[in-house]
């Protein structure tokens, strides 16, 4: 049995920045949609933003899904 660790740390790398860069997509459309702490509502151009994000998120599940289920 022989293992491609080139291959193996490549694959380790890729779906490691791509974890990381989805929470943080994600984590900037929860902080762009919230609520600011002096209780106003967020402006309509952070709301906008937490939806591209969500968006961003969502193709990037879906993709997933399609490239496991092809």
């Amino acid at each position: 049995m022989n293992i491609d660790w080139a291959a193996l740390g490549q694959v380790f790398g890729v779906s490691l920045l791509a974890t990381v860069g989805l929470v943080v997509v994600f984590t900037v459309g929860i902080v762009a949609g919230s609520p600011r702490a002096s209780g106003a509502a967020p402006s309509a151009l952070g709301r906008t933003g937490s939806y591209v994000c969500y968006a961003v998120c969502l193709a990037a599940v879906a993709y997933g899904i399609y490239l496991i289920a092809a």
